[in-house]
């Protein structure tokens, strides 16, 4: 029987001496996969985030394509409106009035529908030429302006959120020009006297 507990003795000691060997080992296994638990970890919260930011966006830029098919039609009533001047407005009679008006009411309407659902106009006139926002179709002379400012608006822009619906299409001041009867021709057009054909 001594003889059997020599055995066991010996037989542990071996497996003692390799546990504290193993120990180093061990530590750097749980450090590794500490490192993966953690990027895991990380990883999925990114995802989580992500998801979270999609979903916000879709909820905001859902309607751009029909908010953008709608901006012509904007366009139409602010060309009804600007070609109706104050003096012309002060002459019509009776009959004629309530319509002019209700124009106007469905047009300021449709404005307040669009920014309800965060499609804003950009302003542009005055402001100087930005790439980001505005489209240039042509420079112009204009006396007392900077060059690169907006002279006219052609056509107004949107925005949707914090991105960009329809650019500004503008003319800017052209930097040390005489004015020429040339652009005078295109400037009621270019004022929108036309309507959309397009809607």
């Amino acid at each position: 029987m001594p003889a059997e507990d020599n055995d066991e003795t010996n037989d542990t000691a071996p497996e003692g001496i390799t546990a504290v060997d193993e120990v180093p080992v061990l530590k750097a296994e749980i450090a590794v996969l500490k490192d993966r638990a953690l990027r895991a970890y990380a990883e999925a919260e990114n995802i989580r985030k992500r998801a979270d930011r999609d979903r916000a966006d879709d909820r905001l830029y859902a309607i751009s394509n029909f908010a953008r098919s709608l901006l012509p039609v904007s366009d139409n009533f602010d060309r009804a409106m600007a070609a109706i001047t104050p003096e012309a407005r002060a002459k019509l009679d009776d009959t004629m009035k309530p319509i002019i008006e209700g124009v106007d009411a469905i047009a300021r309407q449709l404005q307040a529908a669009l920014e309800s659902h965060g499609v804003k106009p950009i302003r542009a006139e005055g402001q100087r030429f930005d790439p980001n926002l505005h489209q240039a179709i042509a420079e112009v002379p204009a006396e007392g302006r900077a060059p690169g400012t907006v002279v006219n608006v052609v056509q107004g822009g949107y925005t949707i959120g914090e991105r960009l619906l329809r650019p500004a299409m503008v003319t800017i001041a052209k930097a040390g020009a005489a004015p020429s009867s040339s652009n005078g021709a295109g400037s009621d057009e270019a004022r929108g006297g036309r309507f959309d054909s397009s809607v």
